[in-house]
């Protein structure tokens, strides 16, 4: 695959399958942020809203989902059933997608995110 230069080519580049999964992960995201801008970054789509606020992408056989290790660990125990790592989640194609929890979980970071430029400006 080569690094697409917009969300649109990235998700372009996945057999029609994975197309809708890739555009239901997009909506479901833009739906829960939607000030964020979003972006290729790290060469995947990402959500930035004064900070990075999660990245999707495909392989073979899972979405990744890439909310910070904060999102992570705040939804541990509902991500059981998945594989994940520091600030990953591995949603297998072999599986339903997780939509809910997915929108749950960017809310999360919209949230997180605006208290971290809460914090900010009052440092200055």
């Amino acid at each position: 695959m080569q690094t697409a230069q917009t969300v649109d080519a990235y998700i372009a580049q996945y057999p029609e399958a994975v197309q809708v999964v890739l555009e239901s992960v997009r909506k479901t995201i833009r739906e829960a942020a939607p000030h964020a801008q979003e972006r290729i970054s790290y060469g995947i789509p990402t959500y930035f809203d004064g900070e990075n606020l999660i990245h999707f992408g495909a392989t073979k056989k899972h979405i990744g989902l890439y909310p910070s290790s904060s999102g992570v660990t705040a939804f541990a125990d509902r991500l059981t059933d998945y594989a994940t790592s520091r600030g990953a989640i591995q949603f297998p194609f072999n599986k339903p997608i997780p939509y809910a929890l997915i929108r749950e979980i960017t809310l999360f970071r919209v949230q997180e995110a605006a208290a971290h430029q809460v914090a900010l400006s009052h440092r200055k």
